[in-house]
């Protein structure tokens, strides 16, 4: 079974910066990727990135592309999403959760919170305008 703890929330001002981190631990699938998605309150659970295992596809929502950075360090079993010019519109907790493969690769990803498992306890972000 994965565990995996998030890190990095906070308050940031409209415009500001965050960087969250996310550590697996445990029985990791072989090759899995990672994924991040928020939830703000009152709505469902989206996607916001994901990274195949290689770390040489990265996938990301159109609210956030040019904005936010996925990345990995496999050695460290780590996930990080860099997040710039943040906006009141992108407070949320945000998950990071892992999937197979099959789900997302360097060929394609799914944005599906259903295709993706093993999720952390969450890391809140607030955007202040």
């Amino acid at each position: 079974q994965v565990q995996l703890l998030e890190s990095g929330g906070g308050l940031v001002q409209a415009g500001g910066s965050l960087r969250l981190s996310c550590a697996a631990s445990g029985r990791t699938p072989r090759n899995y990727a990672m994924g991040w998605f928020r939830q703000a309150p009152g709505k469902e659970r989206e996607f916001v990135a994901a990274i195949s295992w290689s770390g040489g596809s990265t996938y990301y929502a159109d609210s956030v592309k040019g904005r936010f950075t996925i990345s990995r360090d496999n050695a460290k079993n780590t996930v990080y999403l860099q997040m710039n010019s943040l906006k009141p519109e992108d407070t949320a907790v945000y998950y990071c959760a892992v999937t197979i493969q099959g789900y997302c690769s360097d060929y394609g990803c799914s944005r599906a919170s259903g295709d993706f498992g093993s999720w952390g306890q969450g890391t809140q972000v607030t955007v202040s305008s």
